[in-house]
């Protein structure tokens, strides 16, 4: 079977200069190969004469590619089909015609404005955050108390700013500086909590303009009001959490270190009765896949001012910690929570905690069954409880919707299992 095009890999039946696009993607966004000489359905048809064909492909890699990419041509011998590898660069952006590329699934497009001018500070080794501000006074007030609080400074001097990283090298205040400031610029975060439709909005707050110490103090604290309660038991009262308060102050430190602050959006929490979610812009830093976002292996911090200063105000325990400390939430927990990574965001669902399943009868029959760890397909089950096959799928679609199942595969193929 043929493998298919996939966003690391592209095929060309014939050597245009077309290829030189999908040349600037990989050299901007991360290592890829294209393959001449084969269709874009996987069939092998060769070129003719390869090795003046690699010295054509190489001519046209040095004089339309600025700067020059870092790649290699191989020939393979048995149908003379010739791949090149295009390495990652360092010294972004990587241009074709003037216009930089990215890949988007299997096509290669034009990157936007924004995008352009963050490869323009990779290959300086900048952050964003590093950028000088357009204020030239901030205040800092909040910050100033939070570090008496829990650092115990005496105040807030020009040197603890210096070494908090505040500055530019010609000494301006950076945009983490602005961020931190009692009055900023930028997007913060809007939460809204939902009753039975999302029509309806039981309350809602929006944090922007103000620091972001600020901003997630004032939204733990809107979490405490509807997923927290005292019980008093014997003489003792507790505070009990319908969802982990440490899940929750992990996944929204996390989207304030991790966010893309160039894009004027908001974080977003949304609360309901079951479960909340939290969004924030962004998808995953550069560099680091979605097993690795999951494993928790955060090394490259995309805001690395923020995250030390999160850090050391004890915001976040360790760096590249958070999921896995999310994840150990809810450790011996029916419902699990659940991570969506988007190429623009990335979604954290915080479901109520609950060790029994609140489900009717007929869901009750089929965690029965998948309690013993066995994938069933949907005919399987129907099989086995002696349903129509419909009203197999009917039951085993809420189960998922609710959290309670996970769906392997697709069409006919998908089996379920417990999650």
């Amino acid at each position: 079977m043929a493998i298919k095009e996939t966003r690391k890999l592209e095929y060309k039946s014939e050597i245009t200069n077309n290829f030189l696009k999908t040349v600037s993607a990989y050299a901007n966004f991360g290592t890829g190969s294209i393959k001449f000489g084969i269709t874009d359905n996987g069939e092998i048809i060769g070129i003719d004469n390869p090795e003046r064909a690699c010295l054509d492909i190489e001519n046209k890699l040095n004089d339309s590619i600025v700067p020059k990419p870092d790649f290699r041509l191989s020939i393979d011998k048995k149908n003379n089909a010739i791949e090149l590898i295009v390495y990652e660069g360092r010294y972004k952006p990587y241009l074709y015609k003037g216009k930089a590329y990215r890949r988007s699934d299997t096509s290669t497009v034009e990157v936007d404005r924004v995008e352009l001018l963050r490869l323009t500070r990779e290959g300086s080794n900048l952050y964003f955050e590093e950028l000088p501000s357009e204020r030239k006074t901030l205040t800092f007030n909040y910050l100033e108390t939070k570090l008496i609080e829990k650092m115990g400074i005496t105040g807030l001097s020009d040197d603890v700013l210096h070494t908090l990283g505040f500055y530019t090298d010609d000494g301006r205040f950076n945009i983490a500086a602005e961020l931190f400031s009692d009055d900023n610029t930028y997007y913060g975060i809007d939460i809204a909590r939902f009753g039975q439709t999302i029509s309806e909005i039981l309350d809602r707050e929006t944090h922007t303009g103000i620091s972001v110490l600020k901003q997630y103090d004032a939204t733990v604290s809107m979490y405490r009001r509807y997923y927290q309660y005292d019980e008093i038991k014997g003489i003792e009262r507790q505070t009990i959490e319908i969802i982990p308060e440490k899940a929750f102050r992990e996944a929204v430190a996390n989207a304030l270190v991790h966010r893309t602050w160039d894009i004027n959006s908001h974080i977003r929490v949304f609360m309901y009765s079951d479960r909340i979610e939290i969004s924030s812009p962004g998808g995953l830093p550069k560099g680091l896949s979605e097993e690795g976002y999951l494993n928790g292996n955060i090394s490259n911090l995309r805001n690395p001012i923020l995250g030390n200063i999160f850090f050391r105000l004890h915001y976040i325990e360790m760096f590249g910690t958070g999921i896995r400390r999310i994840m150990e939430a809810y450790e011996g927990y029916t419902l699990k929570l659940s991570f969506d990574i988007f190429e623009n965001s990335i979604r954290v669902t915080l479901p109520l905690l609950s060790k029994k399943y609140s489900v009717t009868p007929n869901g009750q029959e089929i965690m029965k069954i998948l309690e013993s760890g066995i994938e069933y397909s949907g005919r399987e089950l129907a099989e086995r409880v002696g349903w129509s096959k419909d009203k197999t799928i009917r039951t085993v679609n809420y189960l998922k919707d609710a959290g309670y199942l996970r769906a392997n595969g697709n069409g006919r193929s998908t089996k379920y299992s417990k999650r």
